[in-house]
């Protein structure tokens, strides 16, 4: 089932990444001159193709979904099933273990984020050295100031992607400048043999955050959504505005994120309209979401993913309902149904199921119901390189940044502003493009988010103080930051985001497992202060020389495993839509 002749690099049509750090950390090699004369980006429309290359084709949604609290074991849910991941690490990533058993080319793998994300800062920089030797002033050059200004936004996202994931979620100056972040790479390296775990490169958290800072500031302003064919797939106005919310958001200046996201989303915020949605076929609603030319989607990115080849074919781990047990010393353990909390539960102004907007959007495992579901627009795409062989590309849609989510950011960066009112119109609006009816008040999110309540599945155990947090919600406050970061996790599903959630309030995650062979479930806990927040660096980058970024084998009190995975079915599996 896995893709075959990946040769994506020809996808650049230039020669340039020869002499690029393909393979960041692992090797590196350069040529005292070019090969041929494709090599020179010497024109501004060659820049702007090669900035083009940069944005990666893969992403860590799949990672980060096993890893936080979405993902169930189906051998758990349902007690009579003893199933093996559909790739080994997928278990290592759901038990937070040292992510090692892939090959470097699967996908969705800790390998191929880190080397993707790396290789698209390579072109960034490039493209910045390439507009230094054409121009004494790019970033007021007409001809080259917008390439400036994405090169800029493409390098900070980059780096705020892998700090996020590879280090510590940001706390404060002082605490964040003393732990070990992630190299910053800001230049063109033409060196063999760097040492890029030299204090010179590998920065502190603080410090990237300070670099990816500086990096959006020089070129947010210069961004020309005309310079553009397509915009969505590329640093355009909106999708630069949302970021630098986002950015901001996580860094805790709110009145940054706030003016960032009033200028993403402008006067009059264009939501997702779930009513246009075509649902004759499920090719429809996917082509209808992805839409790029929806003013919602801010960015597009293409990747490389068998995210939703495991939710369909696979009945290990999935968003599922929960189940109860009684572990060998008789206590009892509620298991929550992540379903109820993403796609298929109620809300604080909705009693029916699920939520509106998704009716008819979910689909179940082709195993049955019991081994989870997942929404429409998880699908892929599959790119024939020969059909009579049955061999290509898969490719599959994210959206990185929407007017959806966006709007999540600065209801949050309301809330701590002190303006609770304006939280809850931004809360309502969102609610109202998922086609609720009912408007949305503060007496119904406090009946909703009440963290009195037993086994209140819709409030998080939050950490805020732990992680750094000057100002800790309560009372009223309280609830409604429950109510944004349950919206975050609906609208985020799939897309991995619950896990940076995760990260920067320190929410405690329970992981219960039960290994293919074995009929003991397992109970691990993810609290705060775990260093298995942290993914590990690649295994093989390690083994070059780079250092680790945690205690190599940090492992919880789960029971270390891996087993063979056995051969899955055709692709051709049948759906079954969930009425």
């Amino acid at each position: 089932m896995r893709k075959v002749g990946k040769n994506w690099m020809n996808l650049l049509g230039v020669a340039l990444l020869l002499v690029l750090q393909l393979s960041l950390f692992v090797s590196c090699t350069a040529l005292d001159e070019a090969p041929d004369n494709r090599t020179e980006i010497d024109t501004t429309d060659k820049i702007q193709q090669l900035l083009t290359s940069g944005y990666p084709l893969y992403t860590p949604a799949l990672i980060c979904e096993l890893s936080s609290d979405n993902m169930l074991d189906g051998n758990v849910v349902v007690p009579a099933t003893h199933v093996d991941a559909y790739y080994e690490f997928h278990e290592q990533a759901y038990k937070w273990e040292d992510i090692d058993n892939y090959s470097t080319d699967d996908d969705d793998t800790p390998y191929s984020v880190w080397q993707a994300y790396y290789q698209g800062i390579a072109v960034a920089n490039q493209a910045i050295q390439s507009m230094r030797e054409i121009s004494n002033d790019p970033a007021n050059d007409r001809e080259t100031s917008h390439s400036w200004g994405e090169a800029h936004l493409l390098r900070a996202y980059l780096h705020f992607v892998l700090v996020n994931i590879f280090a510590e979620a940001y706390k404060d100056e002082a605490r964040s400048s003393s732990e070990v972040g992630i190299p910053y790479v800001a230049e063109v390296e033409n060196t063999v043999n760097v040492d890029y775990g030299d204090p010179k490169f590998r920065k502190s958290v603080a410090e990237v955050y300070r670099l990816i800072e500086k990096d959006i500031l020089e070129g947010i302003k210069l961004i020309d959504d005309s310079k553009y064919k397509v915009p969505a797939y590329h640093f355009n106005h909106s999708a630069a505005y949302a970021f630098a919310a986002r950015f901001y958001l996580f860094k805790r200046d709110y009145q940054k994120c706030l003016e960032y996201a009033n200028e993403a989303l402008g006067g009059n915020p264009q939501l997702r309209n779930w009513s246009a949605i075509n649902q004759n076929t499920l090719a429809t609603k996917v082509n209808d979401y992805n839409d790029e030319k929806l003013a919602c989607n801010f960015l597009i990115q293409s990747t490389y993913s068998l995210q939703w080849r495991m939710l369909v074919s696979n009945a290990r781990f999935a968003i599922n309902e929960g189940t109860t047990f009684k572990d060998v010393n008789g206590k009892t353990w509620h298991v929550p149904s992540t379903l109820d909390v993403t796609m298929w539960g109620t809300g604080p102004n909705w009693s029916s199921t699920p939520l509106p907007a998704f009716s008819g959007m979910v689909y179940i495992n082709s195993y049955g119901q019991q081994y989870g579901a997942w929404l429409f627009r998880l699908h892929e795409y599959f790119e024939y390189t020969d059909k009579i062989a049955g061999i290509g590309f898969v490719h599959q849609l994210y959206q990185p940044f929407t007017a959806d989510e966006t709007i999540l950011c600065r209801a949050e960066a309301k809330l701590y502003l002190g303006d609770q009112a304006g939280a809850i119109r931004d809360l309502d609006l969102w609610t109202s493009s998922h086609l609720v009816t009912e408007p949305l008040t503060l007496d119904k999110i406090k009946r909703k988010y009440n963290r009195s309540a037993r086994n209140n599945d819709f409030v998080s155990e939050l950490y805020p103080a732990e992680m750094g947090f000057e100002k800790v919600l309560t009372g009223d406050d309280l609830s409604v930051l429950d109510c944004i970061l349950h919206f975050r996790r609906i609208e985020t599903v799939h897309e991995g985001q619950r896990w940076f959630d995760i990260k920067r309030y320190g929410i405690k995650v329970r992981h219960f497992y039960r290994d293919a062979n074995e009929d003991e479930i397992h109970i691990d806990s993810l609290t705060w202060d775990d260093p298995r927040r942290v993914l590990q660096i690649p295994d093989n980058v390690i083994q070059a020389g780079y250092p680790g970024n945690r205690e190599k084998g940090a492992f919880g009190p789960g029971k270390d495993g891996g087993y063979v995975m056995p051969a899955h079915g055709n692709t051709n599996v049948e759906l079954y839509q969930n009425k």
